[in-house]
């Protein structure tokens, strides 16, 4: 069972109580976070208070399944009165006025939120070595990346310090650290969850997500804070989902031939081409053997836009980027430089304090986003880019009429070395080339553990269907869990249930 499976059901039996539980989350966190840097702000006095709370519903007889649960947030999602840099020393005092909407529906199911987590700067980064506070470590190996922007969620995660972790996902800020931390992380349908409390990076793209422990968490996170909210208007008019009952049931009913039959998946060769790792090549293709050994039809089905995605990507994120940063110019809002003096002109002091509050990453990407806005280059970029986008919209739809899912590695390879790829800002965009393309489509996405590298390290397998089809991807992901236990994954570290039951 997972470590949520696990908390669950002592919480229900009574055998740990949750304000307990919280303590020890609390302890644990500190005493790894000296190595992974996974946390910025822990919440003890209100982590306690919500842990308390929940004792009182589950004495009530509720059994609600995340009451009592703890979980860690991202720090670019508000939390009333808690710090929200968004890794950022542009943000480094600011602290929320008011909670996100994602915030008060896990609360009000009883989650208890023990810290804010650390993460690439205003979720800019693959691996989490652009945040302002320090790089995030991956627990599996403390020398490599754990992924970003969510790097932090997903370490804390991975690391049996929480069984659950909100992050956000641009371009493929869930999916990618999911996938290098052998976790599951789930970019639902843009407009599924409200963004009403998160931090704008590029506001056509960003998604709250969840990462954690298997499908059943994700499950139960997933229809505690979906549906329609007004504060918000790009979320989508839809009820909430109710789809952990009915993976919580599903059992190993059919025989392991038949489990995947009906089933159609569709995956481009094209796409394993040059830059994708021998060892996440060959557990790719494997993977795709055991879905025809259990029933499924495979399918070639081409993406042929998907090539343009990364161009694509960083001309719109860069854009939005540039607009919604704006605002952070050392007068209202964000950190003021210290340089500034009556003499200085106020170009002059936005300029410095600019300077001085990004960091190179967030400064290159404003920059880039404010050119492709430019007068006459606009219709060049922007609105070229924008045409693609479509375009990579319109071959998702094409071939999702003729195969159930379209699936793809998560990542090129294993989780790189820390500085590894820090001077080519190239080669670290490509770290996200399998997950941009249904970003730029807002479409649901899922990536989940598919084995270990040559290097031990985790691979992730991506999952991508029809907007609105969550149930359908967790039900599947299910599936490999409940039939394939053999080629999962668990954290590394959450061995003995992370010390939390201990």
């Amino acid at each position: 069972m997972s470590l949520f499976q696990n908390l669950r059901q002592a919480l229900i039996e009574k055998k740990i109580s949750a304000e307990t539980l919280a303590q020890r989350c609390l302890a644990l966190a500190r005493t790894r976070n000296p190595k992974l840097n996974s946390f910025l702000e822990f919440r003890e006095t209100e982590a306690l208070s919500d842990a308390r709370l929940a004792d009182l519903r589950i004495a009530a007889g509720e059994r609600g399944p995340l009451l009592g649960i703890p979980m860690a947030i991202k720090d670019n999602i508000l939390i009333e009165g808690s710090q929200a840099s968004a890794g950022s020393k542009m943000l480094a005092k600011y602290r929320a006025q008011y909670s996100a909407t994602v915030v008060d529906r896990l609360r009000a199911a009883g989650a208890v939120i023990v810290g804010k987590t650390n993460m690439d700067e205003f979720g800019m980064g693959s691996s989490n070595e652009n945040s302002a506070y320090g790089a995030v470590r991956n627990p599996w190996n403390e020398d490599c990346v754990p992924g970003g922007s969510s790097g932090g969620s997903a370490a804390a995660v991975a690391s049996g310090v929480v069984p659950m972790a909100l992050g956000s996902d641009t371009g493929g800020s869930i999916r990618q650290p999911a996938a290098l931390c052998g976790l599951v992380g789930l970019r639902p349908t843009y407009g599924r969850l409200s963004r009403w409390g998160l931090i704008a990076f590029a506001s056509s793209l960003d998604q709250i997500g969840p990462i954690a422990d298997s499908s059943l968490t994700v499950a139960a996170m997933l229809d505690a804070s979906s549906g329609f909210d007004p504060r918000d208007a790009t979320s989508a008019k839809k009820e909430g989902t109710d789809i952990f009952s009915k993976l919580e049931a599903l059992s190993k009913t059919l025989p392991a031939s038949e489990v995947f039959s009906g089933i159609k998946i569709g995956f481009d060769p094209s796409q394993l081409g040059d830059g994708v790792d021998e060892s996440v090549r060959a557990r790719f293709l494997e993977t795709l053997n055991d879905w025809r050994l259990g029933g499924a039809e495979v399918l070639e089905t081409p993406l042929p836009n998907a090539k343009h995605s990364l161009a694509a990507y960083y001309l719109i994120a860069s854009s939005e980027a540039s607009s919604n940063l704006s605002r952070y110019s050392g007068l209202l809002q964000g950190y003021r430089s210290e340089k500034f003096s009556r003499e200085a002109s106020l170009q002059d002091l936005v300029a410095s304090s600019r300077s001085e509050g990004f960091g190179p990453e967030v400064q290159r990407r404003i920059l880039l986003g404010t050119f492709a806005l430019s007068s006459g280059y606009y219709d060049a970029y922007y609105k070229r880019a924008a045409q693609v986008r479509r375009l990579i919209l319109n071959d998702y739809l094409s071939a999702l009429k003729t195969v159930d899912f379209f699936v793809s590695p998560t990542t090129p390879s294993t989780a790189f070395r820390l500085g590894e790829k820090s001077a080519s800002p190239l080669a670290m965009y490509l770290s996200d080339i399998f997950t941009l393309p249904s970003a730029l489509a807002g479409l649901p996405g899922v990536s989940f553990p598919m084995g270990l590298g040559s290097d031990g390290m985790p691979l992730g397998v991506q999952v991508i269907s029809a907007a609105w089809s969550e149930e359908k991807l967790l039900n599947f992901v299910r599936l490999n869990e409940v039939y394939r236990a053999e080629s999962s994954v668990l954290p590394v570290t959450n061995q003995n249930n992370g010390g939390l039951l201990s």
